[in-house]
């Protein structure tokens, strides 16, 4: 632990000499404790005025915003083998304010419906899922909002986080099983996107779902400019360590990136060693590795 705070101090100094402004800079990984009736993830971060990372395995991401608003973006958690075990309760989460999800997985769309109605928390797609959850009476339709690829929402009003859909390459089926005859059945799930999330303080992430490599991925990072990635890097679904080198490297060069959605199955065969060796020595990018259940404050 002593030597990551080293290597993120080594890094803060290293870009505010490079822009001339202090961006924000990550503390160091902790381990995040499941939500208590008397403390939340919410509370902290708006206290301290950071943005919080919580990864809760494959792609499932608690972002609590400086302001304490808190988005949950595709909440795989009851059964899903990498989440720990104080967090496959869905009110160990605490306060959730909106859902993302980016695809119509299982391991993505996973928990929202029920999360959904647990916090009367609205889900926002951004590729047309929205109203498959509706008419397959999944999600009542006061906690669906739908919006489109490249456009902006404000849940929180203009002075609060804002979401922009942006595009991943990737599929979108809807598998759920038929009440009436207990068998599975597959439904249109919409396109699969990316979330850009803006905080009110101007720090932004991009949680890139799942996706392969794409050109455009330079145009979204110039459009868009964020600090921090949630990078898939598992390969079989989505990028392998290699493309996400790539896409990170050459193409978005954000500040951090944080890699997920790998070693949840064999499939999922990446690794943050790989992906960190195939950046190479002189990438301006620091990665950083949680653990499922342990969170990084920026």
């Amino acid at each position: 632990m002593t030597r990551f705070r080293a290597v993120v101090f080594t890094a803060a100094i290293a870009t505010l000499a490079a822009c001339g402004t202090p961006p924000p800079t990550p503390t160091a990984v902790t381990q995040a404790p499941p939500a208590t009736a008397t403390t939340t993830a919410a509370t902290t971060a708006a206290t301290a005025g950071k943005t919080e990372i919580l990864w809760l395995g494959q792609a499932a991401v608690r972002i609590t915003s400086p302001g304490g608003k808190v988005i949950v973006i595709d909440p795989w958690l009851t059964t899903n083998p990498k989440t720990p075990a104080g967090f496959r309760q869905l009110p160990a989460l605490g306060k959730v304010d909106v859902i993302l999800v980016t695809h119509a997985h299982n391991d993505h769309l996973g928990d929202a419906p029920a999360l959904a109605q647990l916090n009367n928390a609205p889900i926002y797609n951004g590729g047309g899922m929205g109203q498959a959850l509706i008419n397959l009476g999944m999600v009542p339709a006061a906690l669906v909002q739908r919006f489109g690829k490249s456009g902006t929402v404000m849940p929180f009003g203009p002075t609060g986080p804002k979401i922009t859909a942006v595009h991943a390459e990737h599929s979108s089926e809807l598998v759920r099983k038929n009440p009436a005859t207990g068998k599975d059945d597959t439904h249109y799930g919409g396109e699969p996107v990316g979330y850009i999330v803006e905080m009110e303080n101007g720090f932004r992430v991009w949680h890139m779902g799942d996706t392969g490599l794409f050109g455009d991925m330079r145009l979204i990072g110039e459009r868009y400019r964020p600090d921090l990635v949630l990078v898939p890097i598992g390969d079989h679904f989505t990028m392998g360590p290699q493309d996400a080198a790539i896409a990170v490297r050459d193409l978005i060069r954000p500040r951090f990136a944080i890699p997920i959605h790998y070693q949840t199955s064999p499939q999922l065969r990446g690794t943050p060693q790989e992906f960190n060796a195939a950046l190479g020595t002189g990438a301006v990018t620091r990665v950083i590795v949680p653990q499922p259940g342990e969170k990084v404050d920026f």
